[in-house]
């Protein structure tokens, strides 16, 4: 009874804060990413326990995450007709906590773990809202690609669904590390006190709408200039939380800048962050190079990826 999951994180294009169903991880309004690869989560879970342990890179996961651990599993266990405890162990190959979408991959590879370790056998779409049971952003890691979450009720059928992008492999993803621990629960209980959430929640549906057809027909520069906006949109909402929390380093700032300079140098190039200080500057394969050296050049560390698939059953154990 053990088995292995491996998902990748997520970039968020038109992203979300705030739950409108807390208990079960459904936001407010849809979501749209994309998968981001060679980075990954690996897990790895065996039933049998007497109770449920979980290390994550060696060392023991928190209790906010433990947690959201035992509700995936508890809800396998009931699925499955299993009252053992679960050992559970993952590795990540990124950063986690910097704003690269880990918590993503981690619960998508747990839903793949554990449902195969229990005997399961689930469509993509319960896989989906197993995974979003863990965090809500991990419904969109399983199918990979560019995915959009659908924030409907009945729980069930929040659900990722893949979007066809035909400009898949052409576009590269350039992440200028700005290491500033964050966690992304802060910000789902304070934003919707902002006195701009409204407004966000008005506009965010014409800006789906436009992200998805941008997607569809390959249209990278509006697909990634939408990404930009709506991370200054969530940016804006995220601050003006009665704790007033920016996220934000003076690094982020610095990619930001540079982004702008280099699109008018005649680049490609748009910046994306989530909730976190490290970002993203969305690029083509044949300007990658330049724009990572261009990240170096501030002082930061960078890392080129590619567009990741789904989540995935491996043979290769942690244990």
């Amino acid at each position: 009874m053990k088995a292995t999951g491996r998902a990748h994180p997520i970039q968020g294009l038109v992203k979300y804060h705030g739950l409108r169903d807390p208990a079960r991880n459904v936001p407010y309004h849809d979501s749209i990413s994309v998968c981001t690869a060679p980075s990954e989560t690996r897990t790895t879970v065996a039933f049998g326990d007497d109770a449920d342990t979980c290390l994550v890179d060696g060392d023991p996961v928190d209790d906010e995450g433990f947690d959201r651990v035992t509700t995936v599993l508890d809800a396998v266990r009931d699925r499955a007709g299993l009252t053992s405890g679960a050992r559970v162990e993952s590795v990540n190959t990124f950063a986690s906590n910097v704003g690269l979408g880990a918590s993503a991959s981690a619960y998508a590879a747990l839903a793949v773990a554990a449902t195969a370790a229990a005997g399961l056998s689930l469509s993509r779409r319960e896989l989906s809202a197993l995974a979003r049971q863990g965090a809500t952003s991990a419904a969109r890691s399983v199918p990979g690609g560019y995915a959009q979450l659908r924030a409907r009720l009945p729980a069930h059928e929040c659900v990722g669904e893949r979007l066809d992008a035909p400009f898949t492999e052409e576009v590269r993803m350039v992440v200028g590390m700005v290491p500033a621990y964050k966690r992304t629960s802060r910000a789902h209980a304070e934003t919707p006190a902002s006195p701009f959430f409204d407004a966000r929640l008005a506009a965010v549906h014409e800006t789906l709408a436009e992200a998805r057809d941008a997607i569809r027909s390959g249209d990278f520069a509006r697909t990634f200039a939408l990404a930009e906006r709506d991370s200054l949109s969530l940016l804006a909402t995220t601050m003006t939380g009665p704790d007033g929390w920016l996220y934000w380093r003076p690094e982020t700032v610095r990619l930001y800048d540079l982004a702008r300079r280099l699109r008018d140098e005649g680049l490609p190039v748009y910046f994306s962050s989530d909730t976190g200080a490290t970002a993203y500057l969305n690029t083509t394969a044949p300007h990658a190079e330049r724009v990572a050296e261009a990240v170096e050049a501030l002082g930061l560390d960078s890392h080129v990826w590619r567009v990741g698939g789904p989540a995935e059953r491996v043979d290769d154990h942690l244990f």
